[in-house]
């Protein structure tokens, strides 16, 4: 992809799993790099998982990236080996408190405000959005979680759900963005599943993306984070589905892996 990235430039581009790289600003931003080749496994007490795919570009190919946002640090599937690497070639990791104690970077609570300088003299906020991982209960289990949303005066807005099954923080969300609403919404989906947790789901359903979706007044929505695991139990076409049959198909945002796709 280009290294090149305007003030006017508001684009996307997918690289796999959870992995987008979004242009907004004059700055590059790249959500919960994962790297790693298919076929890595990952032991994690009596859970394996199992990456399925390759990720359409390497760390290397990104350009000049102003920073990381990292939902969370403790689940390889949204930080792997080859994305540990990336998190050190990089000026600013944003993340939640707990996992910038393990990995570095910028730590923020619920809600927290951090703001960059934009090439243009302006200013991008990026705000933390609670996450929930599992249901209630599953927190000591799974860990923190954050989501994000990323403002700036003239620019349009966009929402990082992070691993989110929980539409608390989305409403909460919605009150505070107002009837503006929001131009792109991020959403991790994909329904996870692993068996020590039975039929418990671990991320967002295609059918919650789209009460997400309303919730929040998404202009535009782009699912990740449903591919390239063994884990998930629903992809990209039953989130169509769920989006075809409540009318909003023209939401969705479907860019070609690897490819840069303008918004």
């Amino acid at each position: 992809m280009t290294s090149e990235n305007t003030a006017a430039d508001f684009a996307v581009t997918l690289v796999g799993g959870p992995t987008v790289v979004i242009d907004l600003g004059g700055l590059r931003f790249v959500t919960d790099p994962t790297f790693d080749t298919a076929d890595s496994s990952y032991e994690m007490g009596p859970v394996a998982l199992r990456k399925t795919a390759d990720p359409a570009l390497a760390a290397d190919e990104l350009g000049t990236v102003a920073a990381v946002l990292l939902s969370h640090d403790q689940h390889p599937d949204n930080l792997d080996g080859a994305g540990r690497a990336f998190l050190k070639e990089v000026p600013l990791v944003l993340t939640t408190e707990q996992s910038a104690e393990r990995v570095g970077g910028t730590g923020l609570a619920p809600w927290a405000e951090h703001v960059l300088e934009r090439p243009d003299g302006g200013r991008l906020v990026v705000t933390a959005v609670p996450a929930q991982h599992g249901p209630a209960g599953t927190e000591p289990m799974l860990g923190s979680v954050t989501g994000f949303l990323l403002t700036g005066e003239g620019l349009p807005t966009v929402y990082v759900s992070g691993d989110n099954v929980s539409l608390e923080p989305v409403r909460e969300l919605a009150e505070r963005v107002g009837a503006n609403g929001i131009d792109l919404a991020v959403l991790h989906v994909g329904a996870a599943q692993l068996a020590p947790f039975g039929p418990t789901l671990l991320s967002m359903t295609a059918e919650q993306a789209v009460e997400t979706a309303d919730l929040l007044g998404a202009r535009k929505v782009l699912a990740v984070h449903q591919d390239g695991w063994q884990h998930f139990t629903e992809g990209q076409d039953a989130v169509a589905a769920s989006f075809a049959k409540a009318g909003g198909t023209e939401r969705l945002v479907v860019p070609e892996a690897g490819s840069r796709f303008a918004l």
